[in-house]
């Protein structure tokens, strides 16, 4: 049986549930769903464009893997988490800044509402 560790950065944007940052098994991370708030406020970031809250999100999923001592390129699947796929463009825009090269799988869906009011929420898997 493989060992599960939590982690839970201390710079990452508060958890809004009982849940853990991030869990690693093996030599695989499964970063929770990352939505737009600021962790030094734990408030959500504008709340009109999604191109601020996917930025924000993907800096909640770095601190995650820096905690771990990953990046971006570690990244093997994300899912992407939108309230308005019209937002697919934008927020497509955004995610191409922090993913460069070797992009990970993804998924993008719609989805009926998300906590806090966010408009985007980003989860990933990522390889040691």
């Amino acid at each position: 049986m493989l060992e599960k560790q939590t982690l839970c950065p201390p710079n990452a944007a508060p958890a809004v549930g009982p849940y853990n940052h991030a869990v690693r098994v093996g030599d695989f991370l499964f970063c929770s769903g990352q939505i737009p708030l600021d962790p030094a406020t734990g408030n959500l970031v504008s709340t009109i464009d999604i191109r601020p809250q996917t930025e924000r999100a993907l800096l909640n999923v770095q601190a995650i893997l820096e905690h771990a001592g990953l990046n971006f390129s570690n990244v093997v699947k994300t899912t992407v988490f939108m309230t308005d796929l019209k937002d697919f463009v934008a927020m497509n825009e955004v995610y191409a800044k922090f993913f460069t090269t070797q992009f990970p799988a993804r998924s993008a869906v719609q989805v009926a509402a998300l906590p806090r009011g966010a408009k985007v929420e980003i989860e990933a898997i990522a390889h040691f």
